[in-house]
């Protein structure tokens, strides 16, 4: 287990976690929650070696391997299968000791490491690796791609499947979903729930916690506090936990104070100073209970638009894509018929690379449809938050200044009080005071961005809001003053997010954007998410034919061979007889190239039969009263046999292929 005892973590002068104590139990899923610059990364760094504890005594057990997704952007040509194959840490050492002992010529040595690559899984790793990058929104088509070939965000997806793909028994998730689509986050979902190992994740969005963790750790005020249950459970507890101190406060307030008005009282005279003195020292003596500091959450709201077009717009035969400097043209959505009506509250799905943010930048007129017409309501005003914040931000600038050009653009339209003062008290309200309207947007957080481009779409009124994945940067109390500030808001709302809270909140109809083409999801996100894992398991069934199709065209040319001879000796010689004894011969040849498959898949199937029989005795024997020692030995017996059991089920199924393949 992971333990911390009375921990002291500094971060320069500022003191992260003061004296706190906590245990992390083997197989527990953990949310790390808390304000952003609480210390929830610098946890992370404690846990994973990089920063060392400043007091108290932090322990993890030796033994343990841990996976984290690299920070760092992956440089490198080689492909993205070898990539993630190469985070499983364990058959790199394997193959390490096999070249080791190869060049040593120690022939005991050799055998050693190919049974250390046989349990490190060396026969599966490709379609292991392959169904991660599979998972994580990439196209069959692009798994032996180069690792360079794929933009930023892309090559963050493979950098957590090489963290998925390394086996291990903590595992470390910093914002996990930050550079992932729904389809994407809800196959992590499904993998996160099925990690045996300990798993820590820091995350902003309230779903993926409450379906991945089952205990939740608080970082506030330098104090890490341990919950049961997820995050929706521990908002319950917290907020219980919040009316008792209150409560308790109220009374300790009441009896302190009666303490000091008899102290007030008799301190002067003689014959009551000894009560007095000794309700001094009770009033010393007591142990102060905090009061309820209510956090100061943000929050804000869209102000009402000036007028309310209908319909607000509407695209007609429209293909929408790219201009290139040649004039060439690519287009991603074709024949685009739809309109926008006042009001609407429509919640954009889609996989990444569909033509979801192609399709709001060009009704945000970013972009320029290639065909077709859209034609917008009088009146309308729009108020885009792009994916990227720097796409309308300028970095050398502030957000004083952004504010006042923006000012400057609107003029007497925005109805607005314009005076540098009016603009440094709005930017209040968005929790940029003092110094701040000053500081360079260039250098400020991806949170502080993003709330200055909510801060600026709200000075503009506009009645329609094109929001492209807007909580990407926001901590959980920003996602929710965003989603009570979207409810309220009197306009049209287009909403591209993969946070499933903030689309159930506020969206009540949802299009679906894919194959080329924008239409109506008949169905809530519920469906929305069994349509997605139906489709990943297309996918991983695709990719699976495609490696048995490779399989069968490594083993079949010398039959092919064998095929082509006997027909054209039957062509020179169309003697039945001779016929039969090529046919005869032909099929020797195959059964003597399936006789290994077939020796082992024998093999195979009577491993897999001692296993089951050993598996059910291990399982019997848990039912049993075992010493604390026996327990534990017998539940790694059983892990191991489970973990072998589903590596010569797969090994079975690509021997059962090849044999059918050939028969």
């Amino acid at each position: 287990m992971i333990l911390l005892k009375n921990v002291i973590l500094r971060r320069s002068a500022k003191v992260l976690l003061n004296s706190v104590n906590a245990t992390i139990n083997p197989g527990e899923h953990v949310g790390l929650v808390g304000r952003n610059g609480a210390g929830k990364s610098s946890l992370f760094a404690l846990l994973n070696g990089s920063l060392h504890e400043d007091g108290g005594d932090f322990n993890i057990p030796a033994q343990w391997r841990m996976a984290q997704v690299a920070q760092n952007m992956p440089e490198t040509d080689e492909s993205a299968t070898d990539f993630v194959v190469a985070g499983d840490t364990r058959l790199a050492d394997a193959q390490t000791q096999l070249t080791q002992a190869e060049e040593s010529g120690d022939g005991m040595a050799i055998a050693h490491a190919y049974t250390d690559l046989h349990d490190a899984g060396v026969h599966d790793a490709v379609p292991r690796a392959q169904a991660l990058i599979l998972g994580l929104g990439f196209k069959v088509s692009e798994l032996n791609n180069p690792v360079n070939s794929f933009s930023g965000g892309w090559r963050m997806r493979l950098q957590l499947a090489r963290a998925l793909m390394c086996p291990s028994d903590l595992l470390l998730l910093d914002e996990p979903t930050n550079h992932l689509d729904l389809d994407a986050l809800v196959w992590l979902e499904a993998w996160l729930k099925r990690y045996e190992g300990t798993m820590i994740v820091i995350s902003h969005d309230r779903e993926f916690l409450d379906a991945v963790t089952n205990v939740t750790m608080h970082i506030d005020n330098a104090q890490l506090t341990r919950y049961g249950g997820n995050y929706s459970k521990f908002e319950e507890l917290r907020s219980q936990q919040l009316e008792l101190q209150q409560a308790s406060f109220s009374k300790q307030q009441d009896k302190i104070a009666h303490l000091q008005k008899f102290i007030d009282r008799f301190k002067a005279k003689a014959s009551k100073a000894k009560q007095a003195q000794s309700r001094v020292k009770a009033l010393e003596r007591m142990e102060k209970i905090a009061p309820v500091l209510a956090d100061a959450d943000f929050t804000f709201e869209f102000k009402e638009p000036q007028n309310l077009p209908n319909p607000m717009l509407a695209v007609t035969d429209a293909s929408f894509g790219y201009r290139a400097e040649d004039g060439s043209e690519t287009a991603i959505l074709h024949k685009v018929s739809r309109s926008v009506l006042a009001g609407q509250r429509i919640g954009i799905l889609g996989a990444n690379g569909q033509g979801k943010s192609t399709l709001v930048k060009t009704i945000a007129r970013t972009m320029t449809p290639l065909a077709g017409t859209v034609t917008e309501g009088k009146g309308l005003s729009i108020g885009y938050f792009a994916q990227q914040e720097l796409d309308v931000l300028r970095p050398h600038e502030n957000p004083l200044e952004h504010m006042i050009r923006l000012a400057k653009e609107l003029g007497p339209q925005s109805r607005e009080p314009s005076r540098e003062q009016d603009l440094r008290n709005f930017l209040g309200t968005f929790n940029f005071n003092g110094d701040m309207v000053k500081q360079s947007v260039g250098s400020m957080s991806g949170g502080e961005k993003a709330r200055l481009v909510l801060a600026m779409i709200v000075w503009q009124r506009p009645n329609l809001l094109l929001l492209d994945e807007p909580t990407n940067h926001l901590d959980l109390a920003t996602r929710e003053a965003l989603s009570m500030a979207l409810n309220e808001f009197e306009g049209t709302v287009m909403l591209v997010s993969h946070d499933r809270a903030l689309l159930r909140a506020v969206c009540d109809e949802f299009w679906m954007v894919g194959r080329g083409a924008v239409g109506p999801f008949d169905g809530d996100l519920d469906d929305y998410q069994r349509y997605l894992l139906d489709e990943a398991k297309r996918q991983r069934e695709l990719a699976k034919q495609e490696a048995k199709q490779e399989a069968r065209q490594e083993v079949a040319p010398a039959a092919k061979a064998a095929i082509t001879s006997a027909e054209a000796d039957t062509a020179k010689t169309p003697d039945p007889r001779e016929q039969r004894k090529q046919e005869a011969q032909l099929r020797q040849q195959l059964a003597q190239k399936l006789r290994p498959f077939k020796r082992e898949l024998e093999q195979v199937e009577q491993r897999m039969a001692t296993l089951g029989t050993e598996r059910s005795n291990l399982e019997h024997r848990m039912t049993q009263p075992l010493a604390p020692a026996d327990i534990a030995e017998v539940g790694r017996k059983l892990k191991a046999c489970n973990d072998e059991i589903g590596s010569l089920e797969e090994r079975w199924l690509e021997l059962s292929a090849q044999i059918e393949a050939h028969s």
